[in-house]
Order: C-alpha cells, then structure tokens, then sequence
C-alpha cells in the first residue's frame, strides 16, 4: 500500500514538473525574444510566481478534473497513475521534437485513455467532457481575439499620442509585470490538475472517503511546477520566440496582458485552459493585427496540429501503460 502511495505521489510530482519544464517557454519566450530579460532572469521571476499562483486562487480547476471527465466510483489508482504516465511520456516526446503541445490536452487524453480501458467509455461524463473540451479549444481562439484587439488599440494609441521609438523601454519594463501576471494565472490552472490527480488517487485507495484537495496536496502541486519551470525548455523558447515572427517589446507585453486575462478568468471559472494554446494564440493574434503577412503561418499550422492529436495520442500511449502498471500492481498486492 505505501509502495503505491509512493507511485502515486512521484508520478504526480514527474507531471507537475513536466508540466512545467514544458509550460515554462510560454510565460518566457516573448520576455527573451524581445529582449526584456535574460533567460535566467525570466525563468526565477517566472518560477516565483508559479509557485504562488495555485496558493492564491483556489483550486477551482482541480475540482473540475476530479469530478467533471470519470465517475468517481470507477476511478482506480491504476487508472490515475496511468493516466499521468501516460501525459508525461507524450509530453516528453513533443519537447524533444520542440512541438508546444499542451499538457492539459495530455492530461485529459491519458484519463480517457486509462479510464476507458478498464470500464469501457461508459465511465466518461459526456456532460463535463464537453465543458472541458470547449475550454480547452475555444480559449486559444479567444486569446487569438483578445491579443489582435489589444494590440490594434495600443498601436492606435501609440499613433495618436505620436509615441517615439524609446516607447519601446516602457513595453519592456512592462513585461515584468505582465510576465508575473501570466506566471501567476499559470500556476493557479495548470498546478491544479496536479492536485486534482493527486486527490483523485487518495480516493482511489482510500486514503481519502471523499475528494477534497489538503494544504500538503497544493503544496506539492505548487512545488513540482515551480520546479519544473526552473529547468526551463529551451526547445520551445525557440519555436514560441523566434520561429512565428519578429517579437518586438510591446508585442511581447501585448501577448503576456491578454494571455495572463483569459487564464486567470478560465482559472477562477474552474476552466482547464492550456497556456500552450491560449499564449500560441495570443502571439498569432498580436503578429496578425499589426501585419497578417509576418506571421510564419506554416509553424502556426504544426503547433495547431499538435493540439489535435495529443488527446487521442496521449489516450493510446496511457491505455497501453495501464495494462503494465496493472500487472505491476497486481504483483505488489496493493490497490488496483
């Protein structure tokens, strides 16, 4: 029984850190790109904030994992640790290939997967699926809007005031506050799914009678993304900064501003939003309103294509470590 506590605890964390690790070249990559501040700079400033993130807004998001996708009387721990193998395996294999791939899409793709397995689809609320798969796909789109909107008003502005080029500075040195913001709403959506794994698997061995996420379980949800955003992802740093368009400073405070606001609002809504989407789509929606032509529409089209192939990818990949994980478990003589 402690052996698959123990599983459960480390495949949890491994997520968490994967997650960030993954995640972190999306709060960075507009700061470095335009210059605003050094990688290392941007990653400890990134770190703090989504360490405090999910301490500070609730755990809206984790309720929602933990109630909304499978019926809580069929979820196993088997089903949770493959479910987080599963995520992490296609996670891993999208940085190497330095695809943005979103970790939520993962998540959600490895609970079908593993939940389906053992109890058929039947286990899968269609209800709370639709709620969550709506989130997950309108919000780039709605990042997309907001980033074209913002910045067509701020160019307007800049125009109208006559904005000199040393208007550049204040976008720079706004992107420390907006780069916090964006960190910040990161850690209060993306570490939740993490605690909502970990309460889900506290369940499923009845260390808990009923779901509800503790202190200790936001901490380490807390602890393991910042940990993760500490390493960093350079991988994708250079696909997010560099590979779409030309990333100036107010394009970058422009990004950070309406991503940071559709996360922090999916967030609080208990919306599982991936931030790999919702930044993606804001840095299209920006480059777009000031030039449709700048921006690199093929790469855009990749990143895109990621996203629809992760749920059903990471559903198969965490199916076929559900079958290993059972057998394990099964030989240790703990919950399955």
């Amino acid at each position: 029984m402690v052996i698959c506590l123990l599983l459960l605890i480390v495949s949890a964390v491994a997520f968490g850190f994967m997650t960030g690790f993954h995640d972190a070249s999306n709060i960075v990559a507009t700061m470095i790109a335009s210059r605003a501040l050094s990688p290392r700079r941007a990653l400890v400033l990134t770190t703090i904030c989504e360490t405090l993130g999910p301490c500070i807004f609730g755990v809206a998001v984790a309720n929602t994992i933990g109630h909304d996708i499978i019926s809580g009387d069929t979820v196993t721990l088997a089903v949770v640790i493959a479910a987080l193998l599963g995520a992490i395996v296609w996670s891993l294999l999208t940085w190497w290939m330095g695809i943005p791939s979103s970790s939520s899409h993962a998540l959600i793709g490895g609970i079908i997967g593993a939940a389906a397995i053992e109890h058929g689809f039947g286990v899968i609320h269609i209800a709370g699926l639709k709620k969550i798969l709506l989130a997950l796909f309108i919000s780039p789109f709605i990042g997309l809007v907001v980033g074209f909107i913002l910045q067509r008003l701020i160019l307007n502005f800049m125009v109208a005031v006559r904005a000199e080029p040393r208007a550049n500075n204040f976008f720079r040195a706004g992107q420390i506050f907006t780069g916090c913001a964006l960190g910040l709403s990161h850690g209060a959506n993306d570490a939740q799914k993490t605690m909502g794994m970990i309460a889900m698997g506290l369940v499923a061995t009845g260390f808990q009678k009923q779901f509800a996420v503790s202190w200790w379980i936001i901490a380490i949800g807390a602890a393991s993304i910042g940990a993760g955003t500490a390493a960093g992802g350079y991988r994708l740093i250079k696909t997010l900064g560099f590979k779409l368009y030309k990333i100036w400073p107010i394009h970058g405070f422009t990004t950070q501003f309406a991503s940071a606001a559709v996360i922090l609002t999916a967030a609080l809504a208990g919306g599982p939003v991936s931030t790999t989407q919702v930044v993606s789509g804001a840095i299209l929606g920006v480059g777009a309103s000031e030039n449709i032509r700048k921006v690199r529409w093929q790469m855009a089209a990749n990143i895109a294509m990621s996203w629809i192939l992760t749920i059903p990818a990471a559903g198969g990949v965490a199916a076929g470590i559900y079958c290993l994980v059972k057998y394990f478990m099964k030989h240790l003589g703990g919950p399955l």
